[in-house]
């Protein structure tokens, strides 16, 4: 005993993980998965806890069947009363009928199953079980307590044999009311075990079987099909429609569906049958089987829709790709030509020769024409403050260059999304668009507040100056000199001491050496301002793309991997719903 009840709560456990797991995978499902799966599952999660909260010992068991195959009778013959009232006129059962066994109220099941029309059957302490004729308690809804008559000489008390059974007479399933109909429908989405009564004349009647038997195949360990009005067949009769019987529920997939055959009149095999509902009722795991089965078609339609494929995140490559088109929109190219330009223009400043490199200094700056060095950008160690950066002057985006970018974000999105359904390709295609609308603006902000590096790597530029201005302080000093000699000369006054270098007049060399050493101080220097440029120039250019692809990581890659994420999230609940 104590290890079928470990048993229980494991298999309880295990069941409410499932349910659990079901209700995360529909939720985060929604709208990449049709509304036809996802509500019927969130309803099956739904409605097996409120099952299992009002009454999980109980098992309710409805009797279906068509006008005329004696359901009703039947119904009073498992019962032991005369609740139900059998007849000939359509539709003879109007309202479902629940009769409920044992002193425990149902009263809560009921009204969640919102039947009405209830009774209550508890064993009297008058009943004798010494063979004669006994009689049963019956508490109808809203009414007195009274005795009635049931069963026959011998047989067992019900309320007693089918403590804790909730047994159910529903509506015609031809009934020609169309409320009668969706009632039985109801119902049969809400119980725990169906037993179909069937006559012999149409036991084979499509309706029951294309509308009940054949859509509920997946519920054959729940379902069972009595044959009624066995006593006016002969053996062989009774044989050849068993056989048939049989032969058709196995055809339509229903081999698990059991059989039984009855006499609702003569009350033959009403016994075993009871014997054998008494069983279900006794193990206590019809509700949780028929919950279970709830369970398996609901995760396995979702499955189905959603997909069972490993979602993955988006690649390195098709990142790199995309940053590649967004960054020619965006301007780096441009950008990191700026650069460039920028660097032979400041270095030529710094390093040429000054009688002539400031002329330069009347072209306009390349980076400042483009609203790049307004802020202070490329400072080392200087922080830039996003706040204060408006749109740089960059040629706004052609349409080609647009096009280019959606095709790459959509190219992107495709490829991520390869292998899942439509539903959540989709999805994934929205996700990239998320911020489609901010990007271009995204974009130009990454530039504008990316540190371009003008100012770094260039300490010789400082020493260059220096050597430039010494030359040219060696030029101004030569010029004085020669000019003193003259005035000295002009007034006839003693002349300056001769010195001479190398053969020739100090003050000429002076002069002439310090222009040409200036000069040429300028020409070397300015290949290494070309090589210090290109290089200037690769480095912005990985700087620009590295803030390109911070802003398509978080505009468009997050966005899409987000999505992926709960793909697998609603792939991985969907294998713990199905285990």
């Amino acid at each position: 005993m104590a290890a079928r009840d470990r048993a229980a709560a494991k298999a309880a456990k295990d069941l409410g993980a499932r349910l659990r797991a079901l209700r995360q995978a529909a939720e985060n499902a929604r709208g990449r998965v049709d509304d036809d799966v996802v509500d019927p599952a969130l309803r099956v999660v739904e409605r097996a806890g409120r099952r299992l909260e009002v009454s999980g010992d109980a098992t309710v068991v409805a009797l279906g069947g068509a006008t005329g195959s004696g359901k009703s009778s039947t119904f009073n013959a498992l019962s032991g009363t005369e609740l139900a009232v059998p007849g000939v006129r359509r539709p003879t059962t109007r309202r479902t009928l629940a009769v409920s066994f044992g002193a425990d109220s149902a009263d809560d099941l009921l009204d969640w199953l919102e039947i009405p029309n209830r009774h209550r059957v508890e064993s009297s302490p008058a009943n004798r079980r010494d063979g004669g004729q006994q009689e049963l308690e019956v508490e109808a809804a809203g009414t007195s307590k009274a005795l009635l008559p049931f069963g026959h000489k011998g047989e067992v008390d019900p309320a007693r044999d089918l403590d804790g059974l909730v047994l159910l007479d529903l509506p015609d399933h031809d009934s020609t009311e169309v409320t009668h109909r969706q009632e039985v429908d109801r119902l049969v989405e809400l119980v725990d075990m169906l037993i179909w009564v069937v006559d012999p004349q149409k036991y084979a009647d499509a309706a029951l079987h294309d509308r009940y038997l054949k859509p509920l195949a997946r519920y054959a360990s729940v379902m069972m099909v009595v044959l009624n009005q066995i006593d006016r067949l002969t053996p062989a009769e009774r044989e050849h429609c068993l056989t048939d019987l049989r032969r058709l529920l196995d055809s339509e997939g229903l081999e698990k569906v059991g059989i039984a055959a009855i006499s609702a009149t003569t009350g033959e095999g009403v016994h075993e049958l009871r014997t054998r509902i008494r069983k279900r009722v006794a193990a206590k795991r019809t509700a949780a089987q028929r919950i279970v089965t709830d369970v398996d078609v609901a995760a396995e339609n979702l499955a189905a829709a959603s997909g069972m494929s490993e979602a993955g995140q988006v690649s390195k490559d098709s990142a790199a790709r995309l940053n590649k088109a967004l960054a020619v929109a965006a301007g780096v190219p441009v950008v990191s030509e700026a650069v460039g330009k920028a660097w032979r223009h400041r270095g030529g400043i710094a390093t040429g020769w000054p009688a002539l490199s400031w002329i330069a200094k009347f072209r306009p700056d390349p980076l400042r024409r483009l609203h790049l060095d307004r802020w202070g950008l490329g400072k080392r160690g200087k922080e830039i403050d996003p706040a204060r950066v408006s749109r740089t002057s960059l040629p706004a985006t052609t349409s080609v260059q647009q096009a280019r970018v959606d095709s790459a974000v959509r190219d992107l999105a495709d490829e991520a999304a390869e292998g899942l359904t439509r539903g959540w390709a989709l999805a994934v295609r929205d996700a990239s668009r998320t911020h489609q609308d901010a990007l271009p603006d995204q974009l130009d902000r990454a530039i504008a507040t990316t540190d371009l590096g003008v100012d770094r790597d260039h300490g010789w530029w400082t020493f260059v100056k220096v050597l430039q201005w010494l030359l040219i302080a060696c030029v101004v000093g030569g010029f004085l000199w020669l000019g003193v000699a003259f005035v000295l000369l002009y007034f006839q006054l003693p002349p300056l001491p001769d010195l001479s270098w190398w053969g020739l007049p100090a003050p000429t060399v002076l002069v002439a050496g310090g222009a040409l050493a200036g000069v040429l101080l300028g020409l070397f220097s300015r290949i290494g301002v070309e090589v210090g440029a290109r290089r200037a120039e690769r480095r912005a250019r990985a700087e620009l793309v590295s803030s390109i692809a911070t802003v398509t990581r978080e505009k468009v890659v997050l966005p899409i991997n987000a999505e992926l994420d709960r793909h697998d999230l609603v792939r991985t609940s969907m294998e713990q719903a199905l285990r």
